[in-house]
């Protein structure tokens, strides 16, 4: 098989499950690799909140709460799968909740890059 030309490829068709897929596929934008940035972000809101974005818009309930919510601390418990009983690090679990919410951002420019994703993620860079 012949994979020399694989770098070159283009997407003719939107591919992907609805909840996690890049504003970009709906909107016409070129497609990057912010779209799974995107989608990356989409999983760690799933899993951080136990919530299915199939199911539940999982971007919107997560933005919707940290306008509701007062303070850092109270949001993120509010957030946290229920099923966890608050064991977890909750600065931990504040960083993974802030770094899928730049993963998500709807402007794919304003999106970090997966390199940067993993610099925050190991403590070697800050949230934006």
């Amino acid at each position: 098989m012949n994979l020399t030309g694989a770098s070159h490829s283009s997407f003719s068709r939107i591919r992907g499950t609805r909840g996690y897929m890049a504003p970009e596929w709906i909107t016409n934008l070129s497609i990057t690799s912010k779209v799974d940035v995107y989608s990356y972000g989409v999983v760690l809101l799933e899993i951080v909140t136990g919530e299915n974005p199939g199911v539940v818009d999982v971007v919107t309930w997560v933005r919707e709460k940290k306008i509701e919510v007062p303070t850092l601390e109270a949001w993120v418990e509010e957030i946290a799968d229920p099923m966890m009983e608050g064991n977890y690090n909750a600065a931990q679990m504040r960083t993974l909740i802030l770094v899928a919410l730049q993963c998500v951002k709807d402007d794919k420019d304003a999106r970090p890059t997966m390199s940067q994703v993993v610099e925050i993620l190991q403590g070697d860079h800050s949230i934006p």
